[in-house]
């Protein structure tokens, strides 16, 4: 949209409750620091300026405004998990722990995402010292602290090809031990079909067909 409109800017309009239930849903599936620390405020050319702001606020304020918004459906719809989490887990959460749950949760988000971004910026620093002839050296690798390592192992899969939203802790474990836990074992698949591998010394990433 903002390539067709030359638009310098898109807003998107998430609220603090829709940061509240990404947080949560992080935590529930064990997704690490990067979901924990929710959306970003901005990147690329989008904007989310009322990540501090309530979704009733939100609402309040069209009507005040007279504005007409569009109430999406599928924000109704209990076959989605995050439908359930606003629905059912929030309340049950601020019924048994007091008000406040769903902004202590942003909070975390917000306290989180400094730290996240500072490592992934070590992490694209670490990537570019670490690159061998034809993958990542190993020796360089096992010289980062885990945190690091294991950033680095992520962002290299993902530059090579594998599917972000699929690749999972499991599959960076199993890249790290490669690293660190190397018993000659085989190649780990991985989701897109690319699979990485240990050889000559490095971390290489190859099309599984």
């Amino acid at each position: 949209m903002a390539e067709r409109t030359g638009a310098a800017l898109v807003l998107l309009g998430h609220t603090r409750d829709d940061q509240a239930e990404t947080v949560l849903l992080g935590l529930a599936r064990g997704s690490g620091g990067r979901s924990v620390a929710g959306m970003r405020r901005g990147f690329e050319v989008f904007r989310r300026p009322l990540l501090d702001v309530t979704r009733d606020d939100t609402a309040e304020a069209c009507l005040i405004e007279g504005l007409d918004a569009w109430a999406d459906p599928h924000n109704e719809d209990p076959g989605y998990a995050r439908v359930r989490v606003r629905k059912q887990v929030l309340p049950v959460l601020e019924d048994a722990l007091g008000p406040g749950v769903s902004a202590a949760l942003a909070r975390t988000a917000e306290l989180l995402r400094p730290d996240m971004e500072f490592l992934d910026e070590l992490a694209a620093l670490s990537l570019r010292e670490c690159a061998g002839s034809d993958g990542l050296s190993v020796q360089a690798l096992a010289g980062l602290p885990q945190a690091l390592r294991t950033r680095v192992l992520r962002a290299a899969a993902v530059a090579a090809g594998a599917l972000d939203a699929e690749l999972a802790y499991e599959h960076v474990t199993a890249m790290d031990a490669l690293v660190t836990g190397w018993r000659g074992q085989r190649w780990i698949d991985l989701p897109g079909h690319l699979r990485a591998l240990r050889a000559d010394g490095e971390i290489r990433f190859q099309p599984s067909m």
